[in-house]
């Protein structure tokens, strides 16, 4: 891999649902493996955000600016890589933004964990358009588009995740069990949500409203979801130091991977790159994993920055993994 080390420069309605239960069961006798790992001495470039008031969940614009969350600092803030600055745009207080998403249009949209809304912001003029959510102290937390530019979302408090129809305005919910966590869309356009204290993954269908529940194991506290290219998921296991392919069309894990880190590592964060290679941070050892699915070479990057803790991550166009560090206050790349 070629890297390139960049230097700081300054930083100036509800619905009816029907519940079927699968218990999870491995295929084939190699379902859980552990690989064969190596170290790689990677270039990792680090910048310290202006307001490090538990920053995280960052999202790329078509433009390739990172935005992220300010949760603590009620701010959205957008970093360039190009210019290497900062800029931050103040939201209502008490909002405490995460889960930011960006859509087609450049619209940076997020969710108020603090106040049950879902705002958008537009980056070229400042303006925020906020949407309430209908069910009171909802706590909006992960948010991801769909194909229409429409924003599927999760509310930890009363157990549902809803669509917003940015057209429209409409949120519709739906019930999907205690504590929702993260959530994806399948390539089928299901709806697949994990419920970390149930150690389970719910898949929704929004057309006919039927929730099935795929059990990951006792204790295995299920973070996040990722999409690869070939439509299968991926997901991150807290609780065991774990991470699982699920096939989507079968509703079934069909590999385990037991992580470099073991079973008190953390593994939080996942994505998919476009060559179909998972990345998975763990957060108890401030390192970052990615494995070739096709290969299953597993690379360890080690962070130059201890207890950083990545929750959320995202890759842009050209490869690059980046990250914010919530506890340490740190926006990161691994080119």
């Amino acid at each position: 891999m070629d890297f390139k080390l960049i230097h700081v420069l300054k930083w100036g309605l509800l619905a009816l649902t029907a519940i079927v239960t699968f218990e999870s069961l491995a295929v084939g006798s190699d379902a859980s493996v552990t690989l064969g790992t190596r170290v790689v001495a990677g270039k990792i470039t680090e910048w310290q955000v202006p307001v490090p008031k538990f920053a995280r969940d960052p999202a790329i614009g078509r433009d390739g600016n990172v935005y992220f969350a300010v949760r603590s600092g009620d701010q959205i803030a957008r970093f360039d890589p190009k210019l290497k600055i900062f800029q931050d745009w103040n939201v209502p207080v008490g909002t405490q933004p995460l889960g930011v998403v960006v859509a087609r249009d450049g619209k940076v949209l997020f969710g108020g964990f603090g106040n049950g809304t879902v705002g958008e912001l537009d980056p070229s003029t400042g303006k925020i358009k906020i949407y309430l959510i209908p069910s009171v102290d909802s706590n909006p937390y992960t948010l991801v588009l769909d194909g229409e530019d429409n924003i599927w979302f999760t509310l930890r408090k009363v157990g549902k995740v809803a669509r917003l129809e940015r057209a429209s305005g409409k949120i519709t919910e739906y019930p999907i069990g205690d504590k929702p966590y993260s959530v994806a869309l399948d390539q089928s356009g299901n709806v697949w949500v994990t419920r970390m204290a149930a150690d389970r993954i719910v898949r929704l269908e929004p057309k006919t409203g039927k929730v099935t529940e795929l059990l990951l194991g006792s204790g295995s506290h299920p973070r996040r979801t990722a999409v690869a290219p070939d439509g299968m998921l991926w997901v991150s296991l807290y609780g065991t130091g774990k991470l699982v392919k699920i096939d989507p069309t079968v509703c079934r894990v069909i590999k385990e991977y037991a992580l470099p880190g073991g079973p008190n590592a953390g593994p939080y964060a996942v994505n998919a790159d476009a060559n179909g290679r998972i990345w998975v941070s763990e957060i108890q050892t401030d390192s970052v994993i990615m494995l070739d699915p096709r290969s299953e070479d597993i690379q360890i990057f080690k962070l130059p920055t201890k207890n950083t803790g990545i929750r959320n991550a995202a890759i842009d166009s050209e490869g690059h993994y980046w990250y914010v560090g919530s506890q340490a206050g740190k926006l990161g790349v691994i080119e």
